[in-house]
């Protein structure tokens, strides 16, 4: 098991609010610099448009570092996943998260089935491992139900338990639901707290170990060191009213994260 960062750990410096936004081979210099070993590209539009050259020259920035990379991405297309099967190659990822839906597709049960039935024996070939994550937009029964259909090796789930709080589905429910499909492990804490005037809550991110998210608990289910799972840092942190306050403070949460799961593995 191996602890690594992802894109959503520097969400506010590549985010078009920072002065400077920083580019991936920045991200993953600062991933490097936190004695962290491996990256998750998560969700980040402009990887897409790489061209060979600018894939290549990410993968030996990688390789000088000593950072492995992961790579994540929506959508359960069968091109869309084999456009991302082929970057995982160039960039010797063998993981890439998904989720079932995007902006402009919402496949039924069915149809996500017969797509990665359509797609899994090319990335069980390649021996790289597909993991959809729990989120609010698709109930962790559907999505349990959906991997054991398709039945690959090489299919799981990536655990987010407090994405499915807004689905009013517990934290706890999540992990038991999904534990023994789980291929990944996004982690981040969370927790509600009260509007001002006492109306209503708002439901965000805090530092790990503060919140909500029973992380020893999570961790005897999924038993990631036992099953080779790698554990990635994701916030949920709110904006802080300016960029350089957000950003200081993202880094104070990463640092603060990386800390609190080594301490776990002494």
């Amino acid at each position: 098991m191996t602890v690594g960062l992802s894109t959503y750990a520097f969400f506010w410096q590549w985010h078009s609010t920072a002065q400077h936004p920083l580019d991936l081979f920045d991200l993953l210099c600062k991933t490097a610099a936190l004695d962290v070993r491996l990256f998750q590209i998560c969700d980040y539009p402009k990887l897409e448009a790489f061209d060979a050259g600018e894939v290549d020259r990410l993968h030996r920035a990688a390789s000088s570092e000593g950072v492995a990379l992961e790579l994540g991405t929506r959508g359960v297309r069968p091109d869309h996943l084999r456009r991302y099967l082929e970057l995982a190659g160039e960039l010797e990822a063998i993981m890439v998260r998904s989720m079932l839906n995007t902006a402009d597709h919402r496949p039924t049960s069915s149809e996500a089935v017969g797509m990665l039935r359509e797609i899994m024996p090319a990335y069980e070939q390649a021996g790289v491992t597909l993991a959809l994550e729990t989120y609010e937009q698709v109930p962790v029964s559907t999505l349990v139900d959906i991997i054991e259909q398709v039945d690959s090796p090489n299919l799981g789930i990536c655990l987010d338990p407090g994405n499915c709080v807004a689905a009013l589905e517990l934290p706890a429910d999540t992990i038991a639901r999904t534990a023994a499909h789980v291929r990944n492990l996004h982690v981040k804490d969370f927790r509600f707290s009260r509007q001002d005037g006492w109306v209503g809550f708002s439901f965000a991110g805090c530092p790990l170990g503060e919140g909500l998210l029973d992380y020893d608990a999570m961790i005897d289910a999924v038993r990631p060191n036992e099953r080779g799972i790698n554990q990635i840092v994701e916030h949920w942190l709110p904006w802080q009213g300016d960029s350089a306050t957000t950003i200081a403070l993202e880094d104070q949460w990463t640092l603060h994260s990386l800390n609190y799961l080594r301490s776990k593995q002494a």
